[in-house]
């Protein structure tokens, strides 16, 4: 499977996806600069984490406007899949390819820290592998992470089954205490309504050798693997 990961003034994590795709798991992969507009020689973009054109204005909001959006837009179109990490899921946010915000963590402190995410729906290209209900060990690294959408879309979420992911604790439980950020019903991850662009807040990449802490997140790139196989 051939993986590009786009690189904005300003991204960082460009390097930790391709060191997971590429080192760890055998998968083709290169950098796309942020002014590109060539997508059609990969299976999946990825629009990892990072501080895209420093924040400025806030989170993704200059990014979404680079050249090689209207390229993501329409390689999300065609049925291709998309992945945006951290930033990367803000920039989906702003340029309207997924809904809601990424607002600033209510207690207004930059984490970077360990957590547990309940797996959703696990009938999807990027969570076939895990269980319902499975907990993975992934982590956080944000300021403005704090997931918010309005009542009638979150309702809409909700009933088409499109989060992904939830803050849980060790033993999968929703509550308070597991949420990093003050997103709204727990939500870390989402998908639109075709299943095929993933906006999650913690670093699957980070998590994918247990020198690190966890390979949890490999579950996630290898689901989507296995998915394009098949």
């Amino acid at each position: 499977m051939n993986f590009g990961i786009v690189v904005f003034p300003g991204t960082w994590s460009d390097r930790d996806c391709y060191y997971a795709l590429k080192e760890v798991l055998g998968q083709e992969a290169d950098y796309i600069w942020h002014k590109g507009t060539d997508l059609s020689g990969y299976d999946c973009v990825i629009l990892p984490g990072g501080f895209s054109y420093g924040d400025y204005l806030r989170a993704g909001a200059i990014a979404r406007f680079s050249p090689v959006m209207e390229a993501v837009a329409d390689f999300a179109r065609e049925g291709k899949f998309v992945i945006g990490i951290c930033n990367g899921f803000q920039i989906l946010c702003e340029a309207g390819l997924l809904p809601g915000a990424l607002l600033c963590n209510n207690h207004l402190q930059y984490r970077c820290q360990w957590l547990n995410l309940r797996v959703e729906n696990n009938s999807l290209p990027f969570t076939q592998l895990c269980r319902q209900g499975q907990v993975l060990k992934i982590p956080i690294s944000h300021y403005e992470g704090n997931y918010y959408a309005d009542e009638a879309t979150l309702k809409e979420l909700e009933i088409g089954n499109r989060v992904v992911f939830r803050y849980c604790t060790e033993t999968g439980e929703i509550a308070e205490i597991a949420n990093p950020n003050g997103s709204l019903h727990n939500i870390a991850g989402i998908v639109n309504k075709e299943g095929n662009i993933l906006g999650m807040m913690p670093h699957p990449e980070r998590a994918c050798e247990a020198v690190l802490g966890s390979r949890d997140g490999n579950l996630i790139w290898e689901s989507l693997i296995d998915s394009f196989r098949q």
